[in-house]
């Protein structure tokens, strides 16, 4: 099975790669191009990312791209509440892979706070992401086989809220169903007002995840609500 079988919305383009490490150079010079782009345009760049496994080859070619770094920000699509200095936090994660060589000056904007309760360390990233540069020039989002993207999670009692087209939150509290449970999230109109929008899957059954998404809804499968123009699929095997 191959991403050219699926019957993508109009305006949804598909770009498919070898193997991942190409997936990882052809969407590195993509992003690399926006934000260069972005900089010369309004002087400053906002890139958001997803962390887990898959993003380190992609973190590492784009932390070689020659930009002027310091005037880009990096912030995180989503966090787990654990410190960065936790193996599982995706700001730890993005420090090591992608905050490094050409990339070294780069302001990164960190979710976690710690906090007597995950929902009083969502209003303080709220607050904190006031400083962050919108609309989000650059997104690069993940998908897991159950639908989920950021840490917008199927069934969860935030989730209806958080994909308003009017959520007035920036972030908001989520629990994932697999420790560590405790997360938190941008909200669908802060992602989705991103001016390029991208997301790298890798292997066949993220394909067929991606079948089943096309004809759900969003509360079923959360990346649905992403699945229209302007979106950029990097797909391998």
């Amino acid at each position: 099975m191959a991403i050219s079988e699926l019957d993508l919305p109009t305006g949804v383009i598909a770009h498919s790669s070898a193997d991942a490490q190409r997936q990882a150079e052809l969407l590195a010079d993509g992003v690399a191009k926006a934000l260069a782009y972005a900089v010369q345009t309004h002087g400053v760049a906002s890139l958001v990312v997803s962390g887990g496994r898959s993003p380190v080859a992609f973190f590492e070619e784009l932390s070689r791209r020659e930009l002027p770094w310091s005037r880009v920000q990096v912030g995180l699509a989503d966090e787990r509440w654990v410190p960065p200095s936790d193996p599982a936090s995706n700001e730890g994660l993005v420090r090591r892979h992608l905050l490094r060589n050409a990339a070294a000056e780069a302001q990164l904007f960190g979710l976690y706070r710690p906090a007597d309760a995950l929902e009083d360390a969502a209003r303080l990233a709220d607050q904190a992401l006031l400083e962050f540069t919108r609309p989000i020039d650059v997104l690069v989002l993940g998908m897991g086989n159950d639908g989920h993207t950021a840490s917008l999670f199927p069934g969860n009692a935030n989730l209806a809220h958080a994909l308003r087209h009017d959520c007035p939150e920036r972030c908001l509290p989520m629990h994932a169903p697999a420790a560590p449970e405790c997360r938190i999230t941008l909200t669908y109109p802060l992602l989705a007002s991103a001016r390029m929008q991208c997301l790298a899957i890798q292997g066949t059954d993220k394909l067929e995840t991606m079948r089943a998404a096309l004809n759900a809804d969003a509360q079923q499968m959360p990346i649905r609500a992403f699945l229209h123009s302007p979106l950029e699929i990097y797909w391998c095997p």
